[in-house]
């Protein structure tokens, strides 16, 4: 992620520290890491991360005493992604990477088509972790997707490839 380029060029390991709190939608509020109103402990974070305890710490200490960073890392919020529980809710996950993620509308043309099918969207998120080269779209919709559905999905704009989870 941009924001963490300046802060974190010296220490590779805090970057890292820094990123999964963001992707894990952790909020840093005075030296201490939240998921939503839980705190969650160094020793978990550096223990799930695979860093040194001190390394979190460091970070989190580091991310609360600069404004710039800790406007940013106030405001984080977990969200739930269906992805992974999509097909024990009777759902069907739906992963687009696109040819190019900076190309406006990509998404558009993903749910316009499946609009004209009656596919119910029950989950629309792109993945995104900072790295835009790597992001792809999610969509979880009702039940099974209709399989002359795909080649409709494939051929919209930007799409480079489609996998159903």
């Amino acid at each position: 992620m941009d924001i963490l380029d300046g802060f974190f060029s010296s220490s590779p390991a805090q970057r890292s520290v820094a990123e999964r709190l963001l992707e894990h939608g952790m909020r840093v509020v005075d030296g201490r890491a939240l998921c939503g109103d839980v705190e969650v402990g160094e020793t978990a974070i550096s223990r799930a991360f695979k860093v040194d305890r001190r390394v979190v710490k460091t970070t989190l200490e580091r991310i609360s005493s600069d404004p710039e960073l800790a406007s940013v890392f106030s405001e984080a919020e977990p969200m739930l992604n269906m992805e992974r529980i999509a097909k024990h809710i009777g759902c069907t996950s739906i992963t687009i990477a696109p040819t190019d993620p900076e190309m406006p509308g990509i998404i558009a043309d993903v749910m316009v088509a499946l609009s004209r099918e009656n596919v119910s969207i029950r989950q629309a998120v792109v993945k995104d972790s900072g790295d835009r080269s790597r992001s792809v779209l999610v969509v979880v919709v009702d039940g099974e997707l209709p399989p002359d559905l795909l080649p409709v999905l494939r051929s919209c704009r930007g799409v480079r490839s489609i996998t159903l989870n």
